[in-house]
């Protein structure tokens, strides 16, 4: 086994000794609202949203995008388990700022170790082969964080799935100060009809 294998495995045998009642959650989210975010290790949207186990749903991708796959979980979410109110949250200093579709596609190509950063872009320092079957992705990067979130509220507004009387609520998370800063545009987009 691996240190990381080693730590995740006594983590979870500590966390589990003490589980308690929440064998008894109930399958839909408590306080009946979803947050979409981005996967960023240095977001815990517990904390920043004063959320306990079983209070809501987090859906989290890179950049906390609106994809087809975020959008099946929120109408997951509200069609069989009841949110009641949405959360589209990016966050600064977002990885997705810096790099384009292009070069993902053009580093997947090199090679598939990972890629490294440096004042002139990216770099691939691999020796083999890469794939071009990133060319067939979307890989939703943005070069305005405001203007992201705008664009995913819109998107899930508009979805032919989601209904117009769920509000759907656009900020971005300063990962410098932890404070969560409203997108107006977003949150005009986002308004229940």
């Amino acid at each position: 086994m691996t240190k990381i294998l080693d730590e995740v495995l006594a983590a979870n045998t500590k966390y589990a000794e003490s589980f308690g009642d929440k064998a008894n959650l109930a399958l839909p989210p408590s306080r009946h609202f979803a947050i979409l975010t981005c996967m960023d290790a240095r977001l815990d949207p517990a904390k920043y949203a004063g959320l306990a186990e079983g209070d809501a749903h987090v859906i989290r991708n890179a950049g906390g995008r609106a994809s087809d796959d975020a959008i099946r979980s929120l109408v997951i979410s509200y069609k069989l388990l009841g949110t009641r109110e949405w959360f589209v949250i990016h966050h600064t200093d977002c990885g997705m700022l810096l790099f384009t579709d292009h070069d993902m596609r053009n580093l997947l190509a090199s090679s598939l170790k990972t890629a490294t950063l440096d004042h002139s872009g990216w770099h691939d320092p691999g020796q083999q082969p890469g794939s071009t079957e990133g060319n067939y992705i979307s890989w939703l990067t943005f070069s305005d964080n405001a203007k992201s979130v705008t664009e995913d509220v819109v998107r899930i507004r508009h979805h032919p799935l989601v209904p117009n009387d769920i509000p759907i609520y656009g900020y971005i998370y300063d990962v410098k100060s932890g404070r969560l800063i409203e997108v107006p545009e977003a949150m005009a987009a986002g308004k229940a009809g």
